[in-house]
């Protein structure tokens, strides 16, 4: 299986009050295509920049980022992202704001763009695929929460990416709310096959969706461990529940846990070392 995406050896740092601060060291990771990739790690560990990287919305520092083989030099059609706070235009429809992802995929397309009729559909069938052909007239205003996020995941799609970034999309969302989000995207990926990389705080979702999931730990952030989950590829409710399932979460949430205590204490060791 070749590689979605290849990070290799990656720093990034960001001006701060006492100067440079170091939030991504040296963090190479490899995503196969077609896989669902979930990242966790305690606060400050960089998730965030890290998606933000591969989307081509932040420069590294060092290192490269190679999508489909090819170094990336900023945002491209290869790629969408789907933010937590839906990031829909509120003047359009929820048609609307599904077809604008088309100006972006035109170059794509022999004739520079869809044929209208071409366009339509294709939007038509997403907003069906995230349930809401009943609603395709609405404003985001006249949307709940979860319907706003439908629809950010059905943009996300309109130009057929080959990969999907997704920086903590549901949480802002109920539990409830959340957990019917979760199989939705499920359910998006199969039928669309696309390769997704998932920030989350939430190690309960994190096992859920993620074929891998990717723990990062903090201040610098590093790639700490990386889990196979041992779930079949369909998922469902009754998994959340089952014995090997809550294993893998304990194992990973104390993980968690030790990554902070080793931030700490590398953190007193440097206090320590400059005579603090």
């Amino acid at each position: 299986m070749t590689n979605a995406i290849e990070i290799k050896g990656v720093f990034k740092s960001f001006d701060g009050k006492r100067g440079r601060n170091l939030v991504l060291d040296d963090v190479s990771l490899s995503i196969a295509a077609g896989t669902f990739v979930t990242i966790v790690g305690a606060s400050g560990c960089g998730k965030s920049t890290l998606l933000r990287i591969v989307a081509g919305l932040e420069s590294a520092d060092g290192g490269i980022v190679l999508v489909g083989g090819k170094e990336i030099a900023g945002p491209g059609v290869d790629r969408a992202m789907v933010f937590q706070d839906y990031s829909l235009f509120p003047w359009l429809t929820v048609a609307q704001n599904v077809l604008f992802s088309r100006r972006l995929s035109a170059n794509k397309y022999d004739n520079l763009a869809l044929e209208r009729d071409a366009e339509e559909k294709r939007a038509a069938s997403l907003i069906s695929l995230v349930g809401l052909s009943a609603s395709q007239d609405l404003y985001p205003s006249q949307l709940s929460g979860g319907m706003r996020q439908r629809i950010a995941i059905a943009r996300a799609l309109m130009s057929k990416p080959s990969i999907i970034l997704m920086d903590e999309p549901f949480g802002a969302l109920d539990a409830q709310t959340r957990e019917v989000m979760q199989d939705l995207v499920l359910d998006v990926v199969e039928q669309e096959g696309t390769t997704i990389m998932f920030v989350t705080h939430d190690v309960e979702e994190a096992l859920y969706l993620g074929t891998q999931v990717v723990l990062m730990s903090p201040h610098p952030g590093r790639i700490d461990t990386i889990y196979d989950v041992p779930l079949p590829k369909k998922r469902d409710e009754q998994m959340r529940i089952d014995p090997q399932f809550l294993q893998l979460k304990r194992t990973v949430m104390e993980r968690i846990r030790d990554t902070v205590g080793l931030s700490l204490d590398r953190s007193a060791v440097g206090s320590i070392e400059a005579g603090a």
